[in-house]
Parts: C-alpha cells; structure tokens; sequence
C-alpha cells in the first residue's frame, strides 16, 4: 500500500491519547490519525501525510476548509467577543437568513449541537400536540439522547413499532414512548400512525435517511398522514440542510415540514445548531406568548454564539454565489458514476447509494430501500476497502462520502485511482460469477 506512514510525533500523541481519551477518541473517529490541519478539500495530519477529505468534519465543512469568507469573518468578530449569553447582530442576522431560504422556518432558537436540536424538536412537538409518543424510523439518526438512540442500528430486528435501545443506560421506559416504522414504506408508516393517532405527539425523520434517498411518495404520505391528524412532523435536516439545496432538503424534495432541524453547515465549523418551524409552535418557547403551564425551557450557554454565527453567516454567503450548488453536485456525480463504472469493471456485489452531495458504495446488491436491506451489506468488504483507500490518502467516514464545493476534478480522478486499487486487492472470492 502507497503513502502513508506515521512519524515519531504522531506516534507519541497516538499513545498520549490513549492514556487520557476512552478507546483512544473523541468518540468520532479512528484512533490512527491526528489532524494537524485543513485546506480546502484536504487534510494533513501530524505526520505531513495529504488526504483528500471526504469526512469534513462529519459534515460540516460543506465549503471546505479555512474558507477566506469564513475565517475573514471569524477573525472580525473574535476582538468583539466570543459568547455573550445574550443576543448579538451575527446571530439575529442568520435567524434572518434561515427564515429567508428554509420553507417550514418563521421563527429559530439555537442550540449548539445537532442532538440537541433533534431532543428540542420531538420535546416541542409533544408540547405542541399534548401527546406522549414519537414516531421514527428505524435506521433513522437522531442525535445521543435517549429517544434519538431508539432503533437506529438495532443489534436485534424487532417487529415494528417495537423500539431497540442502542446503548445501554437507556430506561426502560423510553421505549414505550417511541415507535418505530420501516423507511419507505408508506402503507406501514401510514397505518402506524393512524393507529396510534391518539397518543402520538410527532413524527421525526430524515428526508434523506442516511443514505437512502425517499421513494417517490413517500414523504408527501407521512406529510398528508400528519396534517390531517394534526400531528406535528419533523424533518431532521442537521445534515440535509443547505447541503442540498439552498432550502434544504424540503427544497430539494418539495415537502415542507412543520418543524425542522438544522446543523453542521449553519456553524460554519463551529458549534452552533437550531430548531425552526411554523410561528404558532416555535411559540411556545416563549412564555409571553403561551403562558407558564405551556411554556418549553431552553436554555444554552452557547446558544446562537456570535462566532459560529458569524462564520454560518458567511458560509451561506458562499452558498449564494451562482453556480456554488450546480459545482458540487456535478463533483458528486462525477465520483459516484466512476465508482459504479469499477464497481462493474471488477465484478463486485456492490452499488452506489445516496445523492450526489452524500453517498457512498454499499457492498450489497438488490433494492436499498430501508436499513434492513443497508444491513445486509458485507461488512467486511467494505471495512477492507476502506483501510485501502486510507493508505492511499483518501479520508471518509466507514458508511459515507461527504462532497464539499472545494473538492476538484482532480480530487475525483486521484479518488477512483484509489479505490480500484482496493478492489484489484479483494480476494477472487469476493466477486460474483
């Protein structure tokens, strides 16, 4: 394998990590590598290896790293303050723009994370319908908290809506308080959700659930099912929004929530997330307006912190300039039609899932419609290509490519180089007949 070696420096944080960190992490991402820094679509870590980045930050850096916008504006606002606990302009100006370019958004309150923001959103639907319950679906994430680690990877397939706890420490009694649905498949999700219409207090999904895209259909049925029952829905768009449109996956999809949460890319890099929807639900964050018996607490120390609010504003200022979408996504297409063309060339189960922006080789053929069938994946395969693919510099999550604005033909070209190595390196067993 090409590339890639680890100096004495790296080594030594490596082991220092170990010592102070549990599993060696931050609970992120493997052990092996230490970030020293980013430019643009790339990365170098500690040893002065180059990668090209197609984990970005988990997400994040949709514009790539160390922007000239982003740090511009960052560097402006640091000498001012860096968190005040109270409102500031940077914060008030990007509510301004998520209402403005977010179909379900009238109103925002920030939060500094993505599980955040999810636990905010089921907490407000529930105070909005005065029901109990939520409905998701499986293999859907969620963010840490106890609901949101409610049959995302299921180490056990139960009958639906039966919930599986992803983590020990969960009480028991969370799990009767959610209920689960196969992704895509509108009869089921329908069904569940008028049945338990009267103890359903929301439904959370991603539109594009990690990644899998909807069927047609089926996001306009959970949008019908829940309006006429007067349930509120939920889109999580901590990673959808502004990655795939400009509005979002909303946009993209052309189905509009009444709630919606957002992350990563508000942030510009830095910790800043939000819940936003209609004007009459986000109300009742405020107590003025719904009285005390109604009224939702939320409060964080880092909410809408000026920093981060400066660098997202800057971020979607980016995103603004014609052509910043149409760029990433023939990028995306590029990548993903020259990884199908190997995938056939070397005669691997394998097929490429997701939408140009996000997606990633699924070592599985057949219909990826839900988790169960993103489950039945060979594992090993891809855990196999994807440790080649690192020692030839190329950084991606173990399930994901995330495609940036920065990334380039060249990053593209440099990429499939890499990866039909990986596939001419799998045993002859590993390919079909």
């Amino acid at each position: 394998m090409a590339g890639i070696t680890k100096g004495p420096e790296e080594q030594a944080l490596i082991e220092a990590a170990r010592r102070v960190l549990p599993g060696g992490t931050f609970g992120n991402f493997a052990a092996d590598i230490v970030v020293a820094e980013g430019r643009g679509g790339h990365v170098r870590d500690v040893s002065g290896n180059d990668y090209i980045d197609y984990l970005l930050g988990s997400g994040p850096m949709f514009i790539g790293h160390g922007h000239p916008a982003v740090t511009e504006a960052v560097l402006a606002q640091i000498p001012k303050g860096t968190t005040f606990f109270a409102n500031s302009e940077p914060g008030i100006r990007l509510a301004e723009a998520i209402v403005d370019a977010v179909a379900c958004a009238e109103m925002v309150r920030y939060v500094s994370s993505g599980s955040e923001a999810d636990a905010y959103a089921m907490r407000l639907a529930r105070a909005v319908s005065g029901r109990p319950k939520i409905v998701k679906f499986e293999g859907g994430y969620h963010g840490m908290s106890d609901w949101g680690l409610m049959s995302l990877a299921p180490k056990r397939l139960a009958n639906f809506p039966e919930a599986v706890p992803d983590s020990p420490g969960i009480p028991e009694a969370v799990r009767s308080e959610v209920l689960v649905a196969p992704f895509n498949d509108i009869e089921a999700a329908v069904r569940l959700i008028e049945a338990h219409r009267h103890e359903v207090g929301g439904v959370i999904l991603e539109p594009f659930q990690r990644l899998i895209p909807p069927r047609p259909g089926f996001l306009e049925a959970v949008r019908e099912v829940t309006a006429r029952l007067g349930i509120p829905l939920i889109f999580d768009e901590v990673v959808t929004g502004f990655r795939f449109a400009y509005g979002g996956a909303q946009e993209f999809y052309g189905v509009t929530p009444d709630i919606c949460t957002l992350g990563k890319i508000i942030g510009g890099g830095f910790a800043l997330a939000a819940v936003a929807g209609r004007a009459d639900m986000m109300k009742h964050f405020d107590r003025a307006a719904v009285g005390e018996d109604r009224f939702l607490t939320q409060v964080g120390t880092l909410s809408g912190n000026p920093v981060a609010a400066a660098a997202g504003l800057a971020m979607l200022g980016v995103l603004r300039e014609p052509g910043a979408y149409a760029g990433v996504f023939a990028t995306g297409r590029s990548l993903m039609d020259g990884l199908t063309g190997l995938i056939a060339e070397a005669g691997i189960p394998a097929q490429v899932v997701g939408e140009a922006v996000m997606f990633d080789v699924v070592y599985a053929e057949g219909d990826m419609r839900d988790y169960r069938a993103l489950a039945r994946q060979d594992t090993a395969m891809q855990k196999h290509v994807n440790t080649v693919l690192r020692a030839r510099g190329i950084l991606k999550g173990d399930s994901k490519y995330y495609l940036s604005t920065a990334h380039t033909a060249a990053d593209v070209a440099q990429t499939l180089d890499a990866f039909r190595a990986a596939l001419a390196s799998l045993p002859a067993t590993r390919r079909v007949a």
